[in-house]
């Protein structure tokens, strides 16, 4: 009994307590749905305290709360956030009093100056535009730690990754600041050697070429190419797979590029490793159509690659664009072509096979330019050979974005693609960004045929933003002056064929007697094939010839040329030029062709026909030891037309042509004076190799060489007494080149073999420049 009394209690006791809680818990404030939280409130009213600056009204714009709403914790967070964001304050705090919400704030201090102490290689204007904070602005930590790693990465692209920057703060009244950023600039870090690991085929010099990265040596403060670029490097590697590709290595891979910084000596060891792997050559070349109606068979004139020649992925390329245009010419221009490649490892050969499918249909809708602040719309279009409306093709549109880039306008150049207004439609974007594309440069040497030599010459290649090519140059020697203009407009009527003009003034001055020749013509340039193109012209020229000196002392062609008073030559003519050449200033590889001819007559007072020819095989003799060889030979003829040839018109030789003759060909034993001749040869064999001993990074070769030539034909120049036979003139001898920042230079010391007793010896002749 006793037992279910006491039970009783117990419930009665948890009764009483449940029904007090239930009672509790139902007098609290009921939220809303989506609170969040069990301590929602209302604000009656916000307020604002410890700002100088920011007005109440902006601050509350930022806040999540606003009087008369609810809130809860997640909204005084959310508040706070925004208010941080803004930047304007350095600390904020959000506070309850009864149902007041205050907003405490500490504003962040005006910037007053920002100033730069230290630096001398990088000027105040370029490290302000770089960094955020500026005078008038609002000051943060956060900005200035931003700042200095802006500053520290723009003197490590200048070259200096020692350099040190320390900010520092100084406080002013009115919670306003200067802020100075102490530099210590270090000297500069540069690149003490480029190395190769892995290479066999080509030396370590070769592949310095390639890539832009250069070492150190005595003349890179002219060059700057010795400062560490990571974007550069990233840039040499594929230099140096398109380079391998080309010449036949298609199982090149690079393992690692790695650029060393030894702190010590403050300078870079970059290391590039390759696996060259084995050079193949095409095998068979087929042509596998998939189209209804295309047979391949049709297309095989425009593939450059050959079965047997070495593998070379630039002709793949080519071979591409070459197939997509003459697809789309013969009616089909969705189609899609692709390179198969089939390795024979054992004859080390790829076999080649251009499949051709049916494409989607899918049409260019628009071509969008965009950052082109200078160059107008059409110079960048008319590099596509698709328009808007056309078929879309992957193909072209890339092979435009290569044209783009090759044209030195633009740093950057980006083609990306986005939907049309439907699924067959397609938006090209174009974004580029301007560089600056003229050049101001002087120039000045000694050469033994002209003695001292200066010039100056401007150019612009992208005139007013039209692509148009503009130069003016002077030059002036000891004894001559020359003046000239020219203006090239490269796509002439909106084709890919160039157009311009030329004028000039030359003044020599010879011992006796001084030459001024003013004239000027037009020319046209057509692109025949991937290395060949051929050039029109016409030209006018006024030359008259004055005696200075004693008339006993000058050949009878001279004073014929003197007599005659100015003279007007009326002339047209052409260019056929093949040049395969793997470089302009130091080639190794290639052949190169030249064949001209020009008729004068076509008014004037002059008739004759020219024509001159030169021709050059280049080819590396030993890849370890970077021996290349070149032989080459020239030839000219003129043929007066119902009259003879004039003595300023003749061929006149020396040691241009074959190297230990200053002068050579016939002469005059009255006036004992050159008179020029109607016709010449010369061939030349030259073999150049590093010099040993010396870094390759000087630019320094050695050469040997061997020159023959002769010069005959006096036509009516010919006096009483005169020397004039084809009589062979050979020489050998050596010479030193140097790839110079002012351009190549090149030292000759050469022996006579054969001569005639009345040619002009030259031991020594020095001179620069590259001719093609």
């Amino acid at each position: 009994m006793y037992f279910m009394l006491s039970s009783l209690r117990k419930v009665a006791v948890i009764a009483v307590l449940s029904l007090s809680l239930t009672a509790i818990v139902s007098s609290l404030p009921i939220l809303g749905a989506g609170d969040g939280s069990a301590h929602a409130q209302t604000a009656s009213q916000v307020l604002v305290e410890g700002n100088q600056r920011v007005d109440d009204d902006t601050i509350r714009a930022y806040l999540s709360v606003q009087p008369g709403q609810r809130y809860s914790e997640f909204d005084i967070n959310e508040s706070l956030k925004a208010l941080f964001a803004t930047g304007l304050f350095a600390d904020v705090e959000i506070e309850r009093r009864r149902t007041v919400l205050v907003v405490i704030v500490e504003e962040n201090p005006v910037l007053n100056r920002v100033v730069f102490e230290g630096n001398d290689r990088l000027k105040d204007d370029a490290l302000e535009a770089i960094v955020l904070s500026k005078p008038r602005g609002v000051f943060t930590r956060a900005k200035v730690q931003n700042d200095t790693q802006r500053v520290l990465e723009m003197y490590r692209r200048s070259g200096r990754f020692d350099a040190r920057v320390t900010p520092k703060v100084i406080d002013l009244p009115q919670n306003r600041v200067d802020l100075v950023f102490e530099i210590d600039e270090s000297a500069k870090t540069s690149i003490s050697r480029v190395s190769f690991i892995g290479n066999y085929a080509y030396s370590d010099g070769k592949l310095r070429e390639v890539v832009d990265t250069s070492q150190k040596n005595f003349l890179s403060f002219l060059s700057g190419n010795d400062i560490y670029d990571p974007d550069k490097l990233n840039a040499d590697e594929e230099r140096l797979r398109a380079f391998y590709y080309r010449k036949g290595y298609a199982d090149f891979r690079i393992i690692s590029a790695v650029a060393d910084l030894d702190r010590e000596r403050n300078k870079f060891f970059v290391t590039f490793t390759i696996d060259e792997g084995e050079r193949y050559e095409f095998g068979d070349v087929t042509i596998d159509s998939g189209v209804v109606g295309l047979d391949g068979d049709a297309l095989r004139h425009v593939v450059l690659t050959k079965s047997g020649k070495t593998y070379n992925a630039e002709l793949i390329e080519r071979s591409l664009e070459e197939l997509t245009l003459e697809t789309a010419r013969m009616g089909f221009p969705f189609t899609q072509i692709r390179p198969r490649g089939d390795r024979d490892y054992d004859q080390q050969i790829i076999h080649l096979t251009y499949v051709i499918d049916e494409g989607p249909r899918v049409y260019v809708e628009r071509i969008n330019i965009r950052g082109n602040t200078r160059t107008r719309d059409y110079v960048i279009r008319r590099e596509f050979d698709l328009a808007e409306g056309d078929a879309y093709n992957k193909v072209l549109v890339d092979r435009a974005e290569r044209r783009l880039r090759r044209l030195g306008f633009f740093k950057t150049v980006n083609i990306s693609r986005s939907p049309g207004s439907s699924p067959d439609r397609m938006i090209l974007n174009v974004t580029v960004e301007d560089q600056p594309t003229g050049e101001l440069s002087f120039g000045a040497g000694l050469s033994t045929g002209d003695g001292l030599v200066g010039d100056v010459s401007l150019t612009e290649s992208n005139f007013m933003g039209r692509g148009y090519k503009v130069k003016a140059s002077l030059s002036a020697g000891s004894d001559k002056q020359n003046y000239d203009f020219g203006f090239t407009d490269p796509y002439f009527l909106g084709r890919r064929m160039s157009a311009g003009f030329d004028v000039y003034s030359r003044f020599k001055e010879n011992d006796d007697y001084d030459v001024e020749r003013i004239g000027g013509g037009i020319r046209f340039g057509l692109p025949i094939r991937e290395y060949t193109s051929l050039q029109l012209r016409y030209g006018i020229e006024q030359s008259e010839s004055t005696l200075t000196g004693s008339a006993a002392s000058l050949p009878a062609g001279v004073l014929a040329d003197i007599a005659a008073g100015a003279i007007i030559t009326s002339s047209v003519g052409y260019t056929v030029t093949y040049n395969s050449v793997d470089s302009l200033t130091l080639p190794r590889d290639g052949e190169f062709l030249r064949i001209t001819q020009d008729f004068a007559g076509v008014g004037g007072d002059v008739h004759y026909i020219r024509t001159l020819a030169d021709a050059r095989i280049y080819r590396q003799l030993h890849t370890d030891w970077d021996v290349v060889g070149m032989v080459g030979a020239k030839a000219g003829n003129i043929t007066g037309l119902g009259e003879g040839v004039r003595s300023s018109d003749a061929f006149f030789k020396g040691g241009e042509t074959i190297r230990g003759f200053k002068t050579y060909g016939p002469y005059d034993n009255v006036s004992t004076g050159l008179i020029g001749g109607n016709n010449f040869w010369n061939a030349t064999a030259e073999v150049n190799f590093p010099v040993w001993g010396l870094p390759e990074s000087f630019g320094l070769r050695a050469a040997v060489f061997a020159d023959a030539g002769s010069l005959w034909g006096v036509d009516e120049r010919k006096t009483a007494s005169y020397q004039d036979d084809a009589s062979i003139r050979s020489s050998v001898g050596a010479s030193i080149l140097w790839q110079s920042p002012f351009g190549p230079l090149r030292a000759d010391i050469a022996q006579t073999i054969t001569k005639e007793d009345y040619d002009e010896e030259q031991f020594f002749r020095f001179g620069g420049g590259a001719k093609f």
